[in-house]
């Protein structure tokens, strides 16, 4: 068994463990591996141990790991900032987005999605913890935009993504996620029914899933610490 392979079924156990202790069903939780920064190798290990969803936040990166691993049937998640000039490109390559956050982008996401593909799953980014340094609409604007977001016809709104400010303690951790379930359960109410809750990382998986959590993105845990930045685009 590889490295890879061990901390992604280390991973796994500890999702269903955590699951147990909140009374989850672990079938009800997705992991997302998240690859950026590790090289195609690593990916093709994971897959070969049973992971097929991978998660990337750096196109040009992305795009040579899909198509070196193009033997491989792989769903890829791009869950980065949508930069304008790069739409036409994440429409065509993945299966989801997880960080739509302005209608504009989303708009461009479903012109641009070949017709010959399955409607584009995404996510709304919801900057659930206010700060100025990240991505993500209000939750007072999060209505509008979940039901704009709705009526485009190539794209199918699955959910809500969120990346909390970073906090010590579990109930801390929680409040955030707590909140963005809330607003899920909102637009439910609204005639908005979501199914997807993007919430949680390696340092804060416990949180995410004892609030709700139907899709977990871990990359450390599995791959081990990113190598030094390349240039990315």
């Amino acid at each position: 068994m590889t490295d890879v392979a061990a901390r992604l079924a280390a991973t796994n156990a500890r999702i269903r463990t955590l699951a147990g202790h909140w009374g989850r069903d672990p079938a009800e939780i997705t992991l997302l591996a998240v690859s950026k920064g590790h090289p195609a190798a690593a990916v093709r290990q994971a897959a070969a141990a049973g992971q097929l969803r991978f998660g990337e936040s750096y196109l040009q990166e992305a795009a040579a790991k899909i198509d070196s691993l193009a033997d491989l049937e792989l769903e890829w998640h791009f869950i980065g900032p949508v930069q304008s000039n790069k739409t036409r490109d994440i429409a065509a390559r993945f299966a989801w987005v997880h960080g739509v956050d302005r209608l504009r982008t989303a708009r461009r996401l479903s012109e641009q999605r070949p017709t010959t593909l399955p409607p584009l799953e995404v996510c709304i980014q919801v900057n659930i913890s206010g700060e100025p340094s990240k991505s993500g609409t209000t939750l007072d604007a999060l209505p509008d935009l979940a039901r704009a977001v709705a009526s485009l016809p190539r794209l199918r709104l699955r959910g809500l993504m969120a990346i909390p400010a970073p906090a010590p303690e579990l109930e801390r951790q929680r409040e955030p996620y707590r909140r963005l379930r809330e607003a899920r359960d909102a637009l439910a109410v609204r005639g908005l029914s979501l199914d997807t809750l993007s919430m949680g990382m390696s340092d804060d998986l416990e949180a995410a899933i004892a609030e709700g959590s139907t899709l977990v993105r871990v990359g450390t845990a599995i791959f081990g610490p990113r190598p030094a930045a390349d240039a990315r685009a």
